[in-house]
């Protein structure tokens, strides 16, 4: 008798499955919001003829702050060095033009390739750390690469870059012209098709695993879980995506300077997504879009003192809006639906 009891009061292993990827297949599902965003873009390009290069900057960043997203957001590795990808990818386009090398879609791959196996390489020196070491071996890793580019001025061209990379048309058939518009519309179409791998890949069960991981590392292998491969594997891609974004930059901008290794751009990169909100991939973009708006718009109101006033609007937002721009969204929206879930239906007492 309790046999049977019991029996049937154990759950099914398949019925426990299938609920499972119902669930993954259900959060991966796209959202009306979602399309309604990626709307975005198109209707810009016909808004703001006049803004394309602005736009393709906005395509970029947005990129480049998925690809921080991907390991600080999703696995929790923070980097204060992640321009060393971004400036690899750029100088891989630079360097490939100048040899008369300039296919778009070979310098995409190759600038890929390269900044994952500087990924890889440097993913290993992380494993053993804490938040702080590593937060120090990503800063040490880009401040190295600045200073060889520095040095091998013959090969990078130092502080005076490359200037006048030869990029060959899209395909063969469309040119990179001086108002943008090709190249704002190439941003965009690199940026949707890696963001909707990225998000399969964070809806995957390889995904969550990452968020396991985040939470408490040192459960996870009590579950099954290789956290020091899905460590260095998640902190590969988001390298290959940064080498993306620094291609694209060099590409439709013609032109590769030392800048792209800098410290700023590391710096601003994490201010982005922490504006935007972290783990939620449609932070970084919404950060990159509201930074590079109010970067642009405050320099041309006050050209001496914008950085006081985005610095002050930054401090603020973290004070009262620490999920950033997402987070503070979704926390509001919970608590009008709790809200409405526990007023009385109809005219009940």
């Amino acid at each position: 008798m309790t046999s049977v009891v019991s029996s049937a009061a154990a759950p099914d292993p398949g019925t426990a499955i299938h609920d499972s990827l119902r669930r993954y297949r259900r959060s991966a599902d796209w959202k009306p919001l979602e399309y309604l965003f990626w709307c975005l873009p198109v209707a810009a390009y016909f808004l703001f003829p006049g803004n394309y290069l602005l736009l393709s900057q906005i395509a970029v960043t947005s990129l480049f702050a998925l690809s921080l997203d991907l390991i600080f957001g999703y696995a929790g590795i923070i980097s204060l060095g992640h321009a060393a990808f971004f400036g690899i990818g750029a100088y891989t386009v630079g360097l490939l033009g100048l040899r008369g090398m300039g296919d778009p879609l070979t310098g995409l791959v190759l600038a890929a390739l390269f900044a994952a196996i500087l990924g890889f390489l440097s993913s290993f020196l992380l494993l053993r750390g804490s938040d702080l070491a590593r937060l120090m071996v990503t800063l040490g890793v880009a401040l190295m690469l600045y200073e060889l580019a520095n040095k091998f001025s013959r090969i990078t061209g130092g502080v005076d870059g490359i200037p006048g990379i030869e990029i060959k048309p899209v395909l063969g058939l469309f040119e990179f012209d001086l108002y943008g518009r090709t190249g704002y519309i190439y941003a965009v179409v690199v940026l949707f098709v890696l963001f909707w791998i990225a998000r399969r890949i964070v809806h995957s069960p390889f995904g969550q695993s990452l968020r396991g991981i985040q939470m408490n590392a040192q459960r996870m292998p009590a579950l099954g879980v290789p956290v020091n491969r899905r460590l260095v594997a998640v902190y590969t891609l988001g390298a290959a995506y940064a080498g993306v974004a620094g291609a694209i930059l060099a590409q439709t901008n013609q032109f590769v300077s030392l800048s792209v290794l800098g410290f700023e751009n590391s710096a601003d990169l994490l201010l982005i997504l922490i504006l935007g909100g972290t783990g939620r991939l449609y932070g970084g973009l919404i950060g990159a879009i509201v930074f590079i708006v109010a970067k642009h718009f405050l320099s041309d109101l006050n050209p001496q003192y914008w950085q006081f006033w985005l610095g002050l609007a930054l401090v603020l937002l973290v004070m009262y809006a620490r999920g950033g721009i997402l987070g503070t969204a979704s926390k509001w929206l919970e608590k009008r639906r709790q809200r409405a879930q526990s007023r009385p239906v109809g005219g009940a007492a």
